[in-house]
């Protein structure tokens, strides 16, 4: 079998023989070993660097009152509860930096971190040459942190992008970019590990972990391979003093393909839904199952009318596949749906009474899928499936579609609404008659044992 990089191999025997050319005897065979090249990285980075920029941002927030919740600017909402008239939102100028890297050179795309240039009003670009320029902002994603910016100029250089689903841990990596305002700084490590989750619950998550050094500044930066390649935009560190302890995380550049191909086409991602509510197979939901593993994503709820319910996925099937990748769990699944363009066609895997089946599925766009209930009563709750809960308790919330109007209310599946602003709801009946054509809700929700308000537009 021939080595993955067999420069590398080189450079290490190359690196064993001057550590004892001092124990050899003047020879001309060790004369000849001492002045063998050193092995270093410096070729790769010299190949890369100018491909990795700083990126320097300015532009105003809103903190204080309104920045929390936009809803403390509506008249109506501040005079029911009674909000001071002094609780306006404050603006703030800030300054903040970062790093990117050129991924086409004629067209002057730059990809970085959504939260690098997140209300960014003025985009400044440096290159490892010094040369200084402005960058427009083509489209971001907040759920993948990634962004999309463009700045034309001439001499551009391009890295090559790699093939991230071919890491494995233990790999080699660079990473590259500008941390605490340090530019162009480098430093190596391997891979640690793939496919990390729980980092942003809210995104889309399919981290690359990495002792390769990540500090501030470090965000949008690049994750190399020993080809040159890139293989992922470093993110995030995992740290408890904000410097790095080991324990950095990067996006996977296919990901940031597929991120990227829909941001030039229409500036944001539009994602679809396949439209079911779903959990990790955890070894209880294993063991009930009669599964050997605890692997797969099982299905907790089905939206009336959408991609799943139309390939006749049903409540408790575990679904193992995806166009015949596994699903180890239920943030596989949601990644992988994620990615995908609306409109895409897929084979589902899954097990159903411990039988395997395989189903086909299209993917569908949130606002084509029917809500049953939810549909009919009030807009704002367009995405949710809806019904009684017991014994006149409420209404509860069987499933919520990603990206929906009631997902981005912040409703949750298995909430359970008891109450309309001071009223009580006792059934999906009582909730239709007090929210229909209503322009505002004040949801009173019972959310595990705890109740909450959450304010609907």
């Amino acid at each position: 079998m021939k080595p993955r990089y067999p420069w590398a191999a080189a450079a290490l025997s190359a690196a064993f023989f001057l550590s004892i050319a001092g124990a050899l005897p003047a020879t001309p065979a060790a004369a000849a070993v001492a002045l063998a090249p050193m092995p270093s990285l410096a070729p790769i980075v010299k190949r890369v660097s100018a491909a990795v920029v700083n990126i320097a941002t300015r532009g105003t927030i809103k903190e204080g009152g309104g920045a929390h919740n936009p809803l403390l600017n509506d008249p109506f909402f501040r005079r029911f509860f009674q909000v001071p008239p002094n609780a306006q939102p404050r603006e703030r100028q800030f300054e903040s930096a970062g790093s990117g890297v050129i991924v086409d050179a004629k067209k002057g795309y730059i990809v970085t971190n959504y939260h690098v240039v997140a209300n960014a009003s003025e985009i400044t670009v440096t290159l490892l040459d010094n040369r200084t320029f402005s960058a427009k902002v083509i489209g971001t994603d907040q759920g993948s942190d990634l962004a999309l910016l463009q700045a034309k100029q001439p001499d551009l250089v391009a890295m090559p992008l790699g093939d991230s689903s071919h890491l494995q841990v233990g790999d080699y990596v660079l990473a590259i970019g500008n941390p605490f305002g340090l530019q162009h700084t480098v430093t190596a490590g391997i891979v640690s590990a793939l496919g990390r989750t729980g980092i942003n619950p809210d995104g889309y998550e399919d981290f690359i972990q990495t002792d390769a050094s990540i500090n501030p500044g470090n965000s949008g930066g690049a994750l190399v391979n020993l080809r040159g390649h890139l293989v992922g935009i470093n993110s995030a560190i995992l740290s408890r003093s904000g410097g790095n302890i080991g324990i950095g995380f990067a996006i996977p550049v296919n990901m940031v393909k597929s991120v990227m191909a829909q941001l030039i086409r229409y500036g944001q991602v539009r994602r679809g839904v396949l439209g079911v509510n779903i959990y990790d197979v955890t070894p209880d939901i294993a063991k009930e199952f009669g599964l050997r593993e605890a692997s797969g994503a099982l299905v907790a709820g089905v939206i009336r009318g959408s991609a799943a319910d139309h390939a006749g996925i049903e409540t408790g099937d575990i679904i193992t596949s995806l166009n015949g990748a596994d699903m180890k769990g239920a943030g596989d699944l949601r990644n992988a749906i994620g990615m995908l363009p609306i409109g895409s066609s897929v084979q589902i895997g899954l097990l159903r009474n411990g039988e395997l089946r395989h189903v086909r599925a299209t993917i569908m766009n949130p606002s084509n899928v029917e809500t049953a209930n939810a549909g009919i009563i009030n807009k704002a709750l367009d995405g949710a499936q809806l019904a009684d809960a017991p014994h006149g308790g409420g209404v509860r919330i069987e499933a919520i579609q990603q990206g929906s109007a009631a997902a981005q209310s912040g409703l949750r599946a298995n909430d359970v609404i008891i109450g309309i602003g001071r009223n009580p709801i006792a059934d999906t009946k009582a909730l239709r008659r007090m929210a229909k054509g209503a322009n505002f809700l004040m949801l009173k929700v019972r959310r595990g044992s705890s109740v909450v308000l959450i304010p609907i537009r």
